[in-house]
């Protein structure tokens, strides 16, 4: 079930098979990763609609623009898990696979006849990759979970937004992009350790609110240390001095004047000379301390400057500083064009659509968009065909409505 490219000695994960069932985000990007770095990914959605991010946000040609960069690289198979014959299906495609991905309810694919008990009995070799919401144990483990939900459990929401203000999200799905890179970090690590112990597999058991918790820093031991509860700061880091958004006559500035000696050039570049000589702000300790003085000082500075006025001067400066950027911004930004980040990609509907490059950049095996996002059921009868089923075996199925 290897393309050609698969081949290439330059394609990092060449070989691999992964079986995606899951939908909408955490799973679906996990896959959408290793796709990228050469796994041949073979997404099974349900007949009719599809994975629903087909449909999720703005369209155009009838399809989500989102589906065209979630789904790049992946073959889309149309199968009716929920039938006796769509699940003897998948249990054969799972039986040569080396990694599958699902983010369905804990105990859903157990309920099919595919717990892990029975899939790696099939498959010794298997890596299944389980996100949910809670995880497969717990006393929460049966509850529904969206990122959203693993965002404010993990910590996240409670310190979005304005002081005193309502909660806010980031603005994106960044719950399920944090478990769906944590699974892609467990797939590889299993992966390596299926190569140099024997051939096992095994389960990797991602939960939502515990990935957004593994990057919440400092928050759970400076509880247990001195019992304080992190809040909500705006644009600031608490802690770390000065590094805030400031207001410029045409927009806004994140400016990071938190390290020692880029302080001292902060401080002399907005004419502050007295401030960048204060032996009581040497420190980030003594900077903190006066967080609210120095956030005055910088922005009686940038209030009086544009954007680029004040990224200029910063520049020359050396001080770590940017626009805040909106998609037009991104896009017209040479550096992204430099290092291909933003690349042209036409879809299987014949049109040019800007897209995401791929992340991280890999010198020697760099990720690639190999093809596309599939329509619905593309590579159906091609990846049965694969699997030994007969042309008069799949009109059957089809004419059933386990496949589409």
């Amino acid at each position: 079930m290897k393309t050609d490219e698969q081949d290439r000695p330059d394609v990092a994960l060449r070989g691999i098979r992964v079986i995606e069932m899951g939908q909408l985000i955490a799973g679906p990007f996990a896959g959408k990763t290793l796709g990228e770095f050469g796994a041949d990914v073979i997404k099974i959605e349900p007949p009719g609609a599809g994975d629903p991010l087909r449909n999720w946000r703005m369209l155009k040609e009838g399809t989500s623009v989102w589906w065209q960069v979630q789904s790049r690289n992946k073959r889309s198979i149309a199968l009716d898990l929920r039938s006796p014959e769509g699940q003897d299906i998948a249990r054969q495609l799972i039986a040569s696979a080396d990694v599958l991905i699902e983010n369905f309810r804990p105990g859903t694919l157990e309920s099919w006849g595919m717990g892990w008990d029975v899939l790696s009995e099939l498959n010794p070799g298997l890596i299944m990759l389980r996100i949910s919401g809670y995880g497969q144990t717990g006393p929460y483990r049966d509850l529904p979970g969206f990122g959203a939900i693993g965002e404010a459990m993990g910590g996240l929401r409670h310190l979005t937004g304005e002081p005193g203000r309502v909660p806010v999200r980031c603005g994106i799905s960044i719950g399920d992009t944090l478990a769906a890179l944590h699974g892609t970090i467990g797939v590889l690590t299993a992966l390596h350790h299926r190569k140099v112990n024997g051939g096992k597999g095994q389960v990797i058991d991602v939960a939502l609110n515990e990935a957004v918790l593994n990057v919440m820093e400092s928050l759970i031991p400076e509880y247990s240390a001195f019992g304080a509860v992190r809040e909500a700061a705006g644009s600031a880091l608490p802690g770390i001095s000065p590094s805030n958004a400031y207001r410029c006559v045409d927009g806004y500035v994140l400016i990071a004047g938190n390290g020692d000696s880029i302080f001292k050039r902060l401080m002399q570049t907005i004419g502050r000379d007295d401030l960048a000589e204060d032996p009581g702000l040497a420190d980030n300790a003594g900077r903190t301390k006066r967080v609210v003085e120095l956030d005055a000082a910088i922005g009686v500075w940038t209030a009086t400057k544009t954007v680029v006025e004040v990224l200029d001067a910063l520049g020359q400066a050396r001080v770590p500083a940017g626009k805040v950027y909106t998609v037009a911004d991104i896009v017209a930004d040479p550096h992204y064009r430099a290092r291909d980040m933003i690349v042209s990609q036409t879809t299987r509907d014949g049109y040019a659509l800007d897209v995401p490059g791929v992340v991280p950049k890999l010198m020697g095996t760099p990720g690639t968009i190999r093809s596309s996002a599939p329509g619905l059921g593309d590579d159906t009868d091609n990846v049965l065909a694969q699997l030994g089923l007969s042309e008069k075996d799949v009109d059957v199925l089809r004419s059933k409505g386990v496949i589409a």
